[in-house]
This record gives structure tokens, C-alpha cells and sequence, in this order.
């Protein structure tokens, strides 16, 4: 199997240790992005700018023009370096397959909408575990330091940040054996981040962004809130938005019993009656939270758990450039 596999979730779920998902993840990425036009993403060029008339031709790095043909000057460790927050939301509601769930509970699931992620995906949680642990793996590459937040109705671990080798197997072992449990306060915990963060840092969010009560524009505005407030405090920020591919794309069909794993609330619906209203209030969901974000100035990746982890991670790499290049 080649590595380029490993990007897709159904895959990367066969393996079992979290440090091998990582490297299968951003080594299956790398070999693709030399691939493909985006082959300048890399992290081998991540020290590296496009040479401009006036630099000192001493700078250039004559390894670079020898693989490319192009002319890149070599950047000092203090122009790149970034500091980078991994920051886990460990609500319940994140530790969820949809696909699994509906095989389970025998509810029918339209396979031509899901592709392979009808018969086998992440829980919402497994996904953002493996997205960050690949984030982490880059940073750690690019000898930048990484650090982790976990938390629910509060900040629960908290891992300082370090650029050492050596930070990348805490960073893994931590993030293997977190668990989602219980509710989640999401607009509380980022304000006591925004407090606790010392010097600008790069905060990378995982969460499903889902609310805990039928008012949810009121619980999305308190979670803006404390977006802005990372960003007064001079921080970059990424979202990674990560519902389940049921919930994004609701391929069911039938009467349904939906329980809130939240809470003990049942409801019984028609699936095909409610579809076209529910994509609904997904896009305008998403779409408050795309608005608002960039309102902020804050970086928003919508993402769920059947989409390849290189798109996420080609976004993070393609924002970082523009925000550090």
C-alpha cells in the first residue's frame, strides 16, 4: 500500500498506533504535493522565500535552483518559527461515526452519497486526533514549537510547547489517550486559553462547533467572541470545523430515532421529509461560521470525517505561507 493511501480516513482507521497514522499521513502528503502543482508546500521549503531583485545573492540556495530552476533565498530560523497550540474539543458529541452508527442501528444510508466512507470512517474525534498528531508531526519538522490544549467545560491537559524531538512522542502519547466525555464549553475555554497563552502563537482549533442548546446562533456568537479575543491578544487562528459525513451530507432515509449524546432527548423523524431543511441549516451554519470568521480574520477549514486529510493539511500550509512567507 502506498503512502498516498494513508490520506484517506477509511485507511488511516486500519492503523492502530497514532505515531504511524502521523507519518503515513504527512509522508502520503508530501509525496503528493511533489506531484502536483502545489509541490512548493512542502516542508523543505518552509525556511525558504522566492528570491526578489536587491536580495544578497549570498542568500541563495543554489540546491534549491539545482532541483527547481527556481531562485530561493534561505531564511533565518527566527523569521519562520511559529509557536503552535493544538487545541482539542472533547465533547461528547465529537466521539461519534455516523456511518457505523446507522449500520448499527439498521438505518438505511444512500452508499452512492458517502462512497467508501458508507461502509468505514473516524469518529469526529479520531479524525481531529489524527489531523493534529499530523499537524504536530510538521511542526516538529520544521523545528517549530507545538504545544496542546485539551478541553471540555474547561481546560483539561495542557502540554507546553517545545521544538525538541522528543515532542512529538508526548504530544502523540497525550493525544492517544485523550476521550471525549460530557459537554462542552467551547466560547469559556478559548477565553481562559486567550489568558493563559503567553507571546503570539498559532492556535489550530478541532471541533465540531456543535451547540449545546436549540439557540445555537447565541452559542456561536460567544464562541466569535472568544475568537476575537485570541486575536486582540495577537494570535493567528485556524478553525477546523469537523462534523461527521452524516451530519454533512445526511444521505438517510426512512423514520429515525435521534438521541442526543449529550443528553437523554429522543426524537423520532422521517429522514427524507427533513433532508432538504436540514442541509439548510447546515450551510447556514457553516456559513455563519465562515462569515464571521473571516469578519475576525480568522482561518476557517469546514472539513468532515470522509474528506482526505491532505486537503486540510494543504490548507494549513498554504495559509501559514501566506501569513509567514
Amino acid at each position: 500500500m502506498t503512502a498516498e493511501k494513508y490520506l484517506r480516513p477509511e485507511v488511516i482507521r486500519q492503523v492502530g498506533r497514532l505515531d504511524l497514522r502521523a507519518k503515513f499521513i504527512v509522508e502520503g502528503f508530501l509525496s503528493g504535493l511533489h506531484a502536483s502543482p502545489f509541490h512548493g508546500f512542502s516542508v523543505e521549503f518552509s525556511e525558504h522565500r522566492k528570491y526578489n531583485p536587491g536580495d544578497d545573492i549570498k542568500t541563495i540556495d543554489w540546491n534549491v535552483y539545482a532541483k527547481t530552476g527556481k531562485y530561493f533565498v534561505k531564511k533565518y530560523r527566527a523569521e519562520t518559527n511559529v509557536t503552535g497550540w493544538l487545541v482539542m474539543d472533547l465533547s461528547q458529541s465529537m466521539d461519534w461515526n455516523g456511518p457505523l452508527e446507522a449500520r448499527s442501528a439498521g438505518v438505511k444510508v444512500d452508499a452512492s452519497v458517502l462512497g467508501a466512507a458508507a461502509t468505514e470512517t473516524l469518529t469526529k474525534f479520531e479524525y481531529g486526533i489524527c489531523l493534529a498528531a499530523a499537524l504536530g508531526y510538521l511542526m516538529i519538522q520544521q523545528q517549530d514549537p507545538v504545544g496542546l490544549v485539551a478541553f471540555d467545560t474547561q481546560l483539561r491537559t495542557v502540554v507546553p510547547p517545545k521544538s525538541k524531538r522528543t515532542q512529538l512522542g508526548t504530544l502523540l502519547s497525550v493525544l492517544a489517550n485523550l476521550r471525549p466525555s460530557g459537554p462542552t464549553d467551547i466560547a469559556g475555554s478559548l477565553m481562559q486559553l486567550a489568558a493563559f497563552v503567553r507571546g503570539k502563537s498559532l492556535i489550530m482549533l478541532f471541533s465540531d462547533l456543535l451547540p449545546t442548546r436549540d439557540d445555537w446562533r447565541s452559542e456561536a456568537e460567544a464562541v466569535i467572541r472568544s475568537l476575537y479575543r485570541l486575536r486582540y491578544a495577537g494570535h493567528e487562528v485556524i478553525v477546523f470545523h469537523i462534523l461527521d459525513v452524516l451530519e454533512a451530507q445526511f444521505p438517510l432515509a426512512g423514520l429515525i430515532d435521534f438521541a442526543d449524546v449529550e443528553s437523554e432527548a429522543h426524537q423520532e423523524v422521517d429522514a427524507q421529509g427533513i433532508r432538504e431543511d436540514y442541509l439548510r441549516f447546515v450551510e447556514e451554519f457553516r456559513g455563519y461560521y465562515q462569515r464571521e470568521c473571516a469578519a475576525a480574520r480568522v482561518d476557517y477549514v469546514p472539513i468532515d470525517t470522509s474528506v482526505g486529510f491532505d486537503r486540510a493539511l494543504l490548507d494549513y500550509l498554504i495559509l501559514r505561507q501566506q501569513r509567514f512567507g
